[in-house]
């Protein structure tokens, strides 16, 4: 700004008025049009860019500009769309979307993160002679979405790998709190998208997050290095889960793109990270990221994965955490890796002992001072409240003086868990018992609580309640009894994971398979502590957390490994090897148990089952799918060409003389929606047939495989398969199938399931069938 003149102090003071009020007046203008303006993220039509522009830089500037004179790009996009991002009110939004060459204005989204023993758990420590070699392995570059990285975790230490591999583009951004140093051979990039965030919120406050790459939440350094995070001798949490940590894929490289901030993940923030792991080379992308469900051309991850996917890049996402309601999932695109959570044979129990003298096993991470040995007064919270939802222990809600010194009953729902134990302590509470609703069944996760805390399970907290009801002084003791393995059964699918059927697509089922993602241990940041409250001042470099966010890059590592084993499989491949070789029952022969059941669970609790890694690495056959084939999806859920366009970025208009169904894309399960029947009398008995086709790739060596169908309980449904053997004499040899789906009317809401298995005596190709009467 240049300097001003000098003044007489009568002229001083007439442009002092004029600048204030003018200045008012534009101050008030601004906050008006900044309240107003919400990010939108335009694509444009390449094809269309008048000769008059040299580059198309200027031709988004030039579009932008007509529109809203003011207004600044905020991203361009290459690979996710092509276009880029910017602020705008509603009207300017509406006015740029009838310029020439635009294809749609999408108003941003705000999405949410989807918040050791899991090598032995999975088979990974006895395998060392199945796995690819290192050097084969070490090709791999995981791209990780998320909060970001603690670079100076031992996790991600180098030592043993050799070069970066010559195919990497990206780089390691200098930022607050970050510099080039920080990346090296483990840690090969790290970026930071901010201003997606930044517009919507207002500048970063560098005093609270590190405006680079720097994780300052701990999520991102978590599900790095379950990922790929390097070995790790006495790892731990306050002496819980001591051993080696390490990740999925040891030798595989990692990427950080820094997309979710302390007020959550910004879609255009979301869109640049993608579009830069695309450019900078990543082979799998992990993204523990979700939002609502949305057609497919206006979801900006499927757009994005879509993109990576025909780059070759297979995509992993958490499936959310929704669980146990039913049609609870994100990210169903079939081009998507959705990913559930299960247990693992690991916990952390507690003993609660009631004044009556009987004890019941919880669940807790707490390694404070403990409590006496002699019991302590005990109270529901509902009753030491004067909020009609006292029962959750929210914020400020507790009195004072009905908890002092006691331990305090609340209900799970509502506020974090460990933020309940904080509410506890600040009303002065000695302790807290978390106790469980239906939702939650059985489920015991552990957390590192501010103050003795443990979580119960729903049956034995409605004994809880009852005792606390009925008894004039009611009291309780907690004891702590630290790591306890080999539990079972295990895995368990988690109660938070969520569930299909997918609402989006009903003919494909998802979650595609579970994880582990319940207590498991893996790096965190330097900058909060264990319960990420900012209170919370205990440091440590690895914290045990939950969630479809801790599954989601447990195969995103384990697809690096068989990416590692099988450069040349397709991500469609990938995905379908973890999944025909997933397993559905425990070695007695039982069904996967629902936790929040406590009954077997389904294909839409856990898809296809849990990952077995190692028999993953040689399937035999594989559903493989390439563009071509998701275009033809595209088709099958009758999209226009401008609809494909935007969710595919490339000119496809649908052959009006083939026939596209759902039922026949190349997907490794089956979800069979079937109609419920109506009209005089209740309905017709008549049976009624669908048909389901398939092609299988041969991944192995040559044979014969037979099929088989098992029921899974009670199958009203008769399915016939045609051929029932299919022979394999080359690698890469490709042979159909056709399935038939008798049925006849059911009640609304019915569900059966089934399973098809291909077998040549070695290799079992298993898919999950589920019926739904709607």
């Amino acid at each position: 700004m240049k300097k001003p003149p000098i003044f007489e102090p009568l002229q001083i003071f007439l442009l002092l008025l004029i600048f204030y009020g003018s200045n008012t007046k534009a101050e008030k203008q601004t906050t008006h049009d900044h309240a107003n303006k919400k990010t939108y993220i335009i694509h444009m039509d390449k094809s269309t860019m008048p000769l008059t522009f040299t580059d198309h830089l200027s031709w988004f500037d030039s579009s932008l500009k007509s529109a809203s004179p003011s207004a600044e790009i905020l991203y361009t996009y290459k690979h996710v769309a092509h276009g880029f991002s910017t602020r705008l009110t509603p009207e300017d939004a509406d006015t740029l979307s009838k310029q020439p060459g635009i294809l749609s204005v999408i108003p941003e989204l705000k999405y949410k993160l989807h918040t050791t023993r899991t090598p032995s758990f999975l088979g990974l420590d006895k395998a060392t002679t199945l796995l690819p070699a290192s050097e084969q392995q070490s090709q791999v570059i995981i791209g990780v979405l998320d909060t970001g990285v603690w670079p100076e975790l031992k996790s991600l230490d180098d030592t043993g790998l050799g070069p970066v591999p010559s195919t990497w583009k990206g780089q390691c951004e200098i930022g607050n709190n970050m510099n080039s140093s920080n990346c090296n051979r483990k840690l090969v990039g790290a970026r930071f998208f901010s201003k997606g965030y930044e517009a919507a919120l207002g500048p970063i406050d560098t005093t609270t997050e590190s405006k680079s790459a720097r994780d300052d939440d701990g999520h991102g350094s978590h599900t790095l290095t379950t990922a790929a995070g390097s070995v790790v001798p006495e790892a731990s949490l306050f002496g819980l889960a001591s051993g080696t940590a390490r990740g999925m894929a040891t030798q595989a490289r990692v990427a950080v793109y820094k997309v979710c901030w302390l007020g959550g993940c910004f879609t255009s923030d979301i869109a640049a990270g993608i579009d830069k792991a695309i450019e900078d080379g990543v082979n799998v992308l992990s993204m523990s990221i979700g939002g609502s469900l949305m057609e497919y051309y206006r979801d900006i991850i499927a757009i994005g994965s879509f993109t990576a996917t025909s780059h070759g890049i297979l995509v992993s996402t958490s499936a959310g955490n929704g669980g146990p309601s039913q049609g609870s999932l994100s990210n169903v695109a079939p081009w998507i890796t959705t990913v559930g959570a299960g247990t693992i044979d690991r916990d952390f129990p507690a003993y609660i002992t009631l004044g009556t003298g009987k004890t019941y096993t919880g669940a807790s991470l707490y390694r404070g001072k403990p409590l006496s040995d002699s019991p302590l007064p005990l109270v529901y919270a509902g009753n030491a409240s004067n909020s009609s939802v006292g029962y959750l222990c929210l914020q400020d809600s507790l009195i004072p003086e009905k908890v002092s010194g006691k331990i305090v009953i609340c209900e799970r729902g509502g506020n974090p868990r460990v933020e309940k134990g904080l509410v506890v302590k600040l009303a002065g509470g000695a302790g807290m018992i978390l106790a469980n609703s239906e939702a939650y069944g059985e489920e015991l996760v552990a957390d590192s609580h501010l103050l003795p805390a443990a979580s119960l399970g729903q049956k034995s907290s409605e004994i809880l309640k009852n005792y606390v009801s009925s008894s004039p002084n009611p009291t309780a003791k907690i004891a702590f009894l630290g790591t306890h393995l080999q539990v079972q059964p295990s895995p368990v699918v988690a109660a938070f994971s969520s569930r299909g059927p997918n609402a989006l697509t009903p003919k494909i089922l998802k979650p595609d398979l579970i994880a582990p993602g319940v207590n498991i241990l893996a790096g965190w940041t330097g900058a909060v502590g264990p319960t990420g409250l900012t209170v919370d001042s205990r440091h440590i470099s690895f914290n045990i957390i939950s969630g479809t966010s801790m599954s989601c890059p447990h195969v995103s590592g384990l697809a690096a490994i068989l990416k590692g084993a099988h450069p040349q499989w397709s991500p469609a491949a990938i995905r379908s090897a973890l999944m025909t070789t997933a397993y559905t029952s425990y070695k007695n022969g039982e069904t996967i148990q629902d936790v929040s059941t406590g009954q077997p669970a389904t294909p839409f609790d856990y898809g296809a089952g849990h990952v077995d890694p190692v028999a993953a690495l040689d399937p035999g056959l594989v559903y493989d799918a390439n563009v071509d084939d998701y275009l033809g999806f595209f088709c099958a859920l009758n999209y226009s060409s401008f609809q494909i366009k935007l969710a595919a970025r490339r000119d496809f208009t649908c052959d009006s003389k083939k026939v596209y169904r759902v039922e026949d894309f190349n997907y490794p399960s089956f979800a069979v929606p079937l109609e419920t029947t109506s009209g005089i009398g209740g309905g017709s008995d008549a049976p009624k047939t669908v048909k389901y086709s398939r092609v299988l790739t041969n991944v192995g060596a040559p044979g014969t495989y037979k099929a088989s169908v098992v029921s899974l309980g009670d199958l009203n449904v008769k399915i016939v398969v045609e051929p029932e053997t299919l022979s394999f004499t080359e690698l890469y040899e490709k042979k159909g199938y056709m399935v038939s789906f008798r049925y006849t009317s059911m009640p609304s809401g019915t569900t059966s399931f089934a399973r098809l298995e291909w077998t040549d005596g070695k290799h079992r190709v298993g898919s999950p069938i589920a019926f739904s009467w709607t």
